[in-house]
């Protein structure tokens, strides 16, 4: 992982079209901005990580069904 160290107002580029800048630092939270192109898809960790788990369980559950529907034509 990468650590880099910003002020307020100062940015970072990433692939030449996506800026990430620090607008504000607080004791408790950090405010940043990003600029990028509509293209990209920007979603904050927490809710990627459910989005995950979400599409596993739904993968396993089809499995299982899927299965389930194998041995009735087995029979």
């Amino acid at each position: 992982m990468l650590y880099l160290v910003r002020k307020p107002e100062e940015s970072i580029i990433i692939n030449n079209n996506i800026e990430i800048k620090v607008i504000e630092i607080t004791r408790k939270h950090v405010k940043l901005g990003l600029s990028f192109p509509n293209s990209c898809s920007v979603l904050r960790k927490e809710v990627y990580d459910r989005m995950q788990k979400e599409n596993l369980e739904a993968l396993i559950a089809f499995d299982v069904e899927q299965d389930d529907s194998n041995d009735d034509k087995v029979k």
